[in-house]
């Protein structure tokens, strides 16, 4: 808003900062502002997914209705993680090679239980997807804590032995 009263006033005084510079500061946000937004974002994405399980038992387009609204919430709370991190680091981050097969598998089957639900229109292999959904966002948000996968695998360990 300084830049443009500047302009209007007629005294530019030729910056060195470049346009992205510029975009960087009047978009970012303070800490506590990230924090609010990534708690908004991630409590309507657990609110879509809880209305997606309860909207399972509608009659005739329940399974349909449950496969978007899951699908929508596990999206939307993968995108809040995009306040705390910024967008640019955070496609960095899910794309390293420990969490490169959760992601792959985590976005896969969020396309594959849209697929079973509208295309395919098979009510099982859509559930199925979305139990999917659910374990692969589970090992894809256990890869940052620190330990975490290790933990779940010795405790998998110790209870199948």
């Amino acid at each position: 808003m300084d830049k443009l009263k500047k302009v209007l006033n007629g005294q530019d005084g030729g910056d060195d900062r470049n346009v992205l510079d510029e975009a960087v500061d009047a978009s970012s946000l303070s800490w506590g502002t990230r924090v609010k937004g990534f708690i908004a974002c991630f409590a309507i994405g657990v609110l879509c997914s809880i209305l997606g399980v309860c909207l399972l038992w509608v009659p005739r387009s329940g399974i349909a209705l449950f496969a978007i609204f899951y699908t929508l919430g596990n999206l939307t709370s993968v995108a809040s993680t995009l306040f705390l991190m910024g967008p640019m680091k955070q496609l960095k981050r899910m794309f390293e090679p420990t969490r490169l097969i959760a992601t792959i598998v985590m976005l896969l089957c969020l396309g594959l239980t849209l697929c079973a639900a509208f295309w395919w229109k098979n009510k099982g292999l859509a559930l199925i997807f979305c139990i999917l959904q659910f374990l692969a966002m589970t090992w894809y948000s256990l890869s940052f804590i620190p330990f975490a996968r290790d933990a779940v695998k010795k405790c998998f360990s110790v209870c199948l032995s």
